[in-house]
C-alpha cells in the first residue's frame, strides 16, 4: 500500500491509496483456495475444483469482496500508523471508468481511491484539580413540607352538592354528559356518559369549559368549540365542534381538612406518616435540583476551559438536529420568529453557537472517559430499560422489547450514564465546597429560564 496526503486543511484530510494490483490477486487467490473445500461444483469432487475453473466461476465476486475489505483494512491502518481520531466515516471515492473497474478486479491493474476525512483535534484537558464548584444545599424545612402537603390537599379538595337551584360557577366540578358533531356528524370519540369537569381546569378544548359557567341540573347547553391546531389527534386539528353538553350534578370544593383521615386516604397511617414520606420526597427533589445545578456550572467551567474549533461536520449535524426541532415545533403551535422577540438569522446564530458548545462539550467527555478508562456496564444499561418500563405500568414487556430492538435507543440510554460517570469523576477531583440556601434561590436559575 502506498499513500500520499493530498488535503491537509485543519481537521479535514485526503489521502490518495495505492493497492498493487500483484497484492489484490493474491489476496482473491488466497480467499478462492479458501473456498475450495467448501463450494459444491457439478462434476467434481469435494475439494478437487481447479482454481482456474473456481476463479471462473466466483472470481469477479471474490475480487470484489476483497477489494471492499482492503479498502477498509488500508483505512484503518492508515488512520491508526498517523494516529488520526475520525470525527465522521470516511469518504472513499472509487474509480467509475468500466474497463477501469474491470481491470482491477481482473488483477490487471493496481487500485487507486482517494479517503477524505475529517479528524478530532488534540484536546488539552484542564487540571480538574484547580476547579472550584459552589455546591447549593437546601434543607427541607417544616414550611416547605406544609406547604406541599397544603397542595396536595387542594389537588384533593372534598365536593359537595352545590344545592338545589344552583348554577355552576368557576372551580366548581360539573358531572356531564356530551355528545359531539362537526358539521353535523358524530365522530369517535366525541361523545361521554357522567364525565366530571372542575370548571377552570384547563382538562377540555378550550372554550368547552367557560361555556358551563351558569349552568344549572338538568340543564342541556350547545357548546361550540375549535380543536386546536396542534391537537394530538390530526382528523380533528383546526376543525369547529359542537358538543350537546347536559349538566347532571353541580358541587362545590370544600377545603380538605389536613388531618390523620386524610393522610389514610392516600394510603398512610396518620398525618405524622405522610409528614415523613413528603420530607423524604422534597429532600430527593432538593438533592436532584441540587445536582443538576452543580453538573450545569460544572459543564459551564468546562466549556470556559476548553476552547477549540470542533469538527464542523459535527457541529453542522447537531445544528440540523436542533434546527429540525425547532422548527416543527413552531410549525405545529403556529409561532413565527417575531412572537419569541428574535428573527430567524438571530435564531440560527444562537442555536449554531449551541450546537458547537454541545460538540465540544462532548468531545471533552469523552476524551475525559477514554484517558481514565471511564465505561458504562451493560447491568448499568439494564437497570436503565427497567426504570423506564416501571415508568409505563402495564407496558413493561413493550418497553423492554423496544429497547432491545433498537440499537440507537439503547445508545441514547447509554449515553446520559456515561456523561454523569464523567461528571462524578471530575466531582471527585475539584473543590467542592457546600454553601447552604433557601429553596427559592435552589430553583431560582430554573424558575428565571421558565419565566423567560
Amino acid at each position: 500500500m502506498q499513500v500520499k496526503e493530498t488535503v491537509a486543511d485543519g481537521l479535514k484530510h485526503e489521502f490518495l491509496v495505492s493497492i498493487a494490483a500483484a497484492e489484490i490477486d493474491a489476496k482473491v487467490d488466497a480467499r478462492l483456495v479458501d473456498l475450495k473445500d467448501k463450494v459444491r461444483i457439478n462434476g467434481f469432487r469435494p475439494g478437487k475444483v481447479p482454481l482456474a475453473h473456481l476463479k471462473k466461476v466466483y472470481g469477479r465476486s471474490v475480487a470484489a469482496e476483497t477489494v471492499d475489505q482492503l479498502i477498509r483494512d488500508s483505512n484503518t491502518q492508515l488512520f491508526t500508523e498517523r494516529g488520526l481520531r475520525l470525527a465522521t466515516e470516511p469518504k472513499v471515492t472509487m474509480p467509475t471508468e468500466t474497463k477501469e473497474i474491470e481491470d482491477i478486479l481482473a488483477g490487471k491493474s493496481d487500485l487507486a481511491y482517494t479517503v477524505a476525512i475529517e479528524v478530532v483535534p488534540a484536546i488539552q484537558l484542564a487540571d480538574f484539580k484547580s476547579f472550584h464548584v459552589e455546591k447549593p444545599v437546601a434543607e427541607v424545612t417544616e414550611a416547605d413540607i406544609d406547604e406541599a402537603i397544603k397542595r396536595i390537599g387542594e389537588q384533593n379538595r372534598p365536593y359537595e352538592a352545590k344545592g338545589e337551584g344552583a348554577k355552576a360557577a368557576a372551580g366548581d366540578r360539573v358531572t356531564v354528559a356530551f355528545k359531539g358533531t362537526i358539521d353535523g356528524v358524530a365522530f369517535d370519540g366525541g361523545t361521554g356518559e357522567d364525565i366530571p369537569l372542575v370548571i377552570g381546569s384547563g382538562a377540555f378544548i378550550p372554550g368547552f369549559e367557560d361555556q358551563l359557567i351558569g349552568i344549572g341540573e338538568g340543564e342541556t347547553r350547545t357548546v361550540k368549540v375549535t380543536f386546536p391546531a396542534e391537537y394530538g389527534n390530526a382528523t380533528l386539528a383546526g376543525k369547529d365542534a359542537e358538543f350537546e353538553t347536559t349538566a347532571s350534578k353541580i358541587e362545590v370544593a370544600k377545603d380538605a381538612v389536613i388531618d390523620d383521615e386524610f393522610a389514610k386516604t392516600l394510603g398512610l397511617e396518620s398525618l405524622d406518616k405522610l409528614k415523613d414520606a413528603m420530607r423524604e420526597r422534597l429532600t430527593q427533589e432538593f438533592a436532584g435540583a441540587t445536582r443538576q445545578r452543580v453538573k450545569r456550572m460544572l459543564l459551564d467551567r468546562l466549556d470556559e476551559a476548553h476552547r477549540f474549533d470542533p469538527p464542523p461536520s459535527l457541529v453542522e449535524q447537531e445544528f440540523e438536529l436542533m434546527w429540525n426541532s425547532i422548527t416543527s415545533e413552531m410549525q405545529s403551535t403556529g409561532k413565527s420568529f417575531a412572537d419569541e422577540n428574535t428573527t430567524e438569522e438571530a435564531a440560527r446564530e444562537e442555536y449554531r453557537k449551541i450546537a458547537d458548545r454541545r460538540v465540544r462539550l462532548g468531545l471533552v467527555l469523552s476524551e475525559i472517559g477514554d484517558k481514565n478508562k471511564i465505561t458504562v456496564t451493560d447491568d448499568e444499561v439494564s437497570r436503565a430499560v427497567i426504570d423506564r418500563a416501571r415508568q409505563m405500568p402495564g407496558r413493561e414487556k413493550e418497553v423492554w422489547d423496544f429497547y432491545r430492538n433498537n440499537p440507537n435507543a439503547l445508545a441514547q440510554l447509554r449515553a446520559p450514564i456515561y456523561e454523569d460517570k464523567v461528571v462524578d469523576f471530575i466531582l471527585e477531583l475539584a473543590n467542592v465546597t457546600d454553601k447552604k440556601v433557601t429553596r427559592e434561590e435552589l430553583y431560582k436559575d430554573d424558575d428565571e429560564k421558565s419565566a423567560a
